[in-house]
Order: C-alpha cells, then sequence, then structure tokens
C-alpha cells in the first residue's frame, strides 16, 4: 500500500453501479491499485469483503481484471464481463438486501472506537452519522443529509 494520501475519491459507498451499492466504489479503488494511486485507501477491507461474499467476486480476480483494463485503457466492458454474471446469479430481492445491509452497516468491536475518533476528528457535531457510508462520504466531503433519530 501506498501510504501518500491520494488527491481523488472513489465514488461513493451509496453509487450503485449494475444496481448495487459499493461495486463501484471497489472498482475504483482497485483502479487506484492498478495506477499506484491508492494512498490511504484499503482495497479488499471488511465492505468490499462483504461485497465480494456475497456476489461471489474474487478480490484478486477483480483486481487483475480491472488493472488490464487500466492497462488496455477500456475500464468498463472487461470489468462488467467479470462482475455481471456475478450479479444476475442474485435476485432482485437478494440485491436489495444487500444493498440495505450495505447503507446500514454501523461499526462494533474495534472498529466503533476507529468510527468515533474519524467522527470527531471531520465533523464532531454530526452524532446524527452513525453508519460507515455517511462517514465515508462526511470524510471524503460529500453532502450527508442530518439524520433524525431512527431514519
Amino acid at each position: 500500500m501506498n501510504a501518500t494520501p491520494t488527491n481523488a475519491f472513489p465514488r461513493s459507498v451509496h453509487e450503485k453501479y449494475l444496481g448495487i451499492v459499493q461495486l463501484a466504489r471497489t472498482i475504483d479503488k482497485a483502479t487506484m491499485v492498478a495506477n499506484g494511486t491508492i494512498g490511504e485507501y484499503h482495497y479488499d477491507c471488511p465492505m468490499d469483503q462483504a461485497l465480494f461474499a456475497e456476489f461471489g467476486i474474487d478480490a484478486t480476480r477483480l483486481s487483475a481484471v480491472v488493472t488490464d483494463a487500466v492497462k488496455n485503457t477500456s475500464h468498463a466492458p472487461e470489468i462488467e464481463a467479470y462482475v455481471k454474471p456475478l450479479i444476475q446469479k442474485k435476485t432482485a430481492t437478494e440485491i436489495e438486501r444487500f444493498n440495505h445491509e450495505t447503507l446500514s452497516r454501523k461499526p462494533s468491536g474495534e472498529g466503533l472506537t476507529a468510527f468515533q475518533t474519524l467522527r470527531t476528528k471531520i465533523a464532531p457535531d454530526r452524532t446524527d452519522v452513525t453508519t460507515w457510508p455517511d462517514l465515508l462520504d462526511l470524510d471524503e466531503r460529500r453532502v450527508v443529509p442530518k439524520r433524525t433519530a431512527g431514519v
């Protein structure tokens, strides 16, 4: 991993690719690895791993497909050709469940301390932010609507 901070952000967890949240972000991070610009980001992090497990995506294979696509400067066709058949094995209900669970993902265990530390550093007044996707968006300077209890 490159310890140099990156100037670019991967797409938001909320952004869908082929109807799946987190997938665009994961592909962006694989692209950043291929380009040597990953900075402080982590490809194959726990959120990526949940995506891989749900859809049967092999992290090493996806990274290789993305690397080849970057070399050939035609990202989308090869990447989509790899992930689309895996996604098509899931029902609309399964995809909806995955998307909901991913966007609702809250910190726990050791991750809770890291979450609270980051939230305090970037937005101490935003105690309404309780999910990783929202915190990542805040950290990457995206607009995160104020939440009310139970929303």
